[in-house]
């Protein structure tokens, strides 16, 4: 539950290949600086989840449980409920506009309501959720650049509407699944952005960046323009398909294979690599095989084509949907993934851009073990709770006309696109 409604945050980031989960109390904001303290971390190792969705409930519940009473026995208090931030769903952005009159009076939050329901209309999203409302731009009498048009005057009010959404049946999953783990589901948020709100320094978000989170089953990827998000895409594709790779190319284990990977594998060539020979436990039970050994090159063989071909992908499914980039926009890469020896430098080229690893900016006490970038995810949830930003719907119209509670910071999106659709 965000800051301002509850003393205590607790954010779960669910992947497919960990779940971690960052608690804070409402003492641990620093409004001064913007930095943030988390009350205790927990992380276990991710079940029920393979690719982009939840395979098996109760053990995607039981890694979810563990992850929060790890983390809370950290911390030293029990929390009731979770925010989740995942890349699960086939998570994807949707631009739409609108245009309404005014008169030339002021402009209030109905009005603005009405702009953002509009928009909706234009969009039909079959089986999918939106989870977040994000305007890219509001617009008075033409005039763009208006970060927030309350009160100001003008002839007509025009909005362009990022809506990012997910598969309902995969939300719909995710909840229950929380409610397994004896939690209160309270709200998704889509990883590829907060990751990015962890990651990114003031300037790259106006001058714009693109934001690429590499998890285990899945690479999402988030665009910020002019201070503005712009554009949310995923491919099922992740650093768990790298380890498969290995285990099949050097037929061992998938344990074998993820640890051959993180202690040797790159994504580039490296001195030596044809001479200096690797072991890797052999696939199966039998206590009479010997390890399996094969020079490094050719665990470079395997890995680099797919990071490459992953990266390319997602590159090019930028291209497709028209998304405008910044020339200048540099490469900010997140994720468990992109710690792979090699990644950034293939970045680089995939993307003719220049790119870093990123790592959550506003927790500087983190402990080594939760600062890298695969935790970007749970950070971002914190930030986001403490200091926004606020989503395109009005709250106090919200609750005043529905009866809902809607947080702008707490991922509750598609119950404010609900009411928007039947009441406005």
């Amino acid at each position: 539950m965000p800051l301002g409604r509850s003393s205590v945050v607790a954010a779960v980031d669910l992947g497919a290949s960990k779940v971690a989960c960052f608690i804070m109390r409402a003492d641990g904001v620093r409004r001064a600086d913007r930095t943030l303290t988390t009350a205790g971390v927990g992380y276990v190792q991710s079940r029920g989840v393979r690719g982009g969705s939840i395979v098996d409930m109760d053990e995607a519940a039981q890694a979810i449980g563990q992850a929060v009473e790890r983390a809370e026995a950290n911390a030293g208090i029990d929390v009731s409920g979770v925010i989740v931030s995942t890349s699960l769903g086939q998570i994807a952005s949707h631009r739409a506009t609108a245009r309404i009159p005014l008169g030339g009076r002021a402009v209030s939050e109905a009005d603005q309501a009405r702009a953002v329901a509009q928009a909706l209309q234009s969009l039909r999203l079959a089986r999918r959720q939106p989870i977040h409302l994000r305007p890219v731009a509001w617009t008075l009498d033409g005039a763009r650049h208006v970060q927030d048009p309350t009160g100001m005057s003008a002839r007509t009010l025009g909005l362009d509407l990022l809506v990012v959404s997910m598969n309902e049946g995969v939300c719909e999953t995710l909840a229950h699944c929380v409610e397994r783990s004896h939690l209160q589901f309270e709200g998704v948020v889509a990883s590829p952005y907060v990751s990015a709100l962890a990651a990114l320094e003031e300037d790259e978000i106006e001058l714009g960046a693109i934001c690429v989170d590499m998890g285990g089953g899945s690479t999402s990827v988030s665009v910020f323009s002019g201070g503005a998000l712009v554009h949310v895409d995923s491919i099922p594709v992740g650093g768990a398909h790298v380890t498969q790779d290995v285990a099949r190319g050097l037929s061992t284990s998938i344990t074998g294979a993820e640890r051959i990977k993180t202690y040797y594998g790159s994504a580039i060539a490296s001195a030596n690599e044809d001479r200096e020979m690797i072991e890797a436990p052999p696939r199966g039970d039998d206590p009479g095989a010997g390890p399996v050994t094969a020079p490094r090159s050719l665990l470079k063989g395997i890995i680099a084509p797919r990071v490459e071909e992953t990266l390319e992908l997602l590159r090019d499914r930028l291209r497709a949907a028209g998304t405008l980039v910044d020339p200048g926009a540099g490469l900010v890469l997140v994720g468990g993934a992109s710690q792979l020896a090699g990644v950034r430098e293939v970045a680089v080229r995939v993307f003719d851009r220049p790119a870093r690893l990123g790592r959550p900016r506003r927790l500087p006490r983190l402990a080594d073990n939760a600062a890298g970038p695969a935790f970007c995810a749970a950070a971002g949830v914190l930030q986001r709770a403490a200091f926004g930003p606020r989503e395109a719907y009005p709250r106090k119209l919200v609750e005043a006309r529905s009866g809902v509670a809607a947080d702008p910071n707490a991922g509750l999106m598609a119950r404010a696109a609900a009411w928007l659709r039947e009441n406005l």
